[in-house]
């Protein structure tokens, strides 16, 4: 199955996005600068997001998933 995965991060610094297992989805940093970071995700089995913020990251982080 393939969906569509939406991430946005408010605040100040940046922060990590990574998936496990890794070839579900591409791993990248990204601001916290309100600018939304779309990935396509693959795979039937569970897939774990991690997200984590910087040294000295602050802020807010949102996310939506769809099927695509």
């Amino acid at each position: 199955m393939t969906y569509r995965f939406h991430l946005v991060c408010a605040g100040s610094g940046s922060a990590r996005l990574r998936f496990e297992p890794a070839g579900a989805g591409a791993a990248t940093a990204m601001p916290c600068d309100g600018s939304v970071v779309q990935r396509r995700l693959t795979g039937d089995e569970l897939v774990r997001i991690d997200v984590a913020g910087a040294k000295g990251a602050t802020g807010v982080i949102a996310w939506q998933i769809d099927a695509v």
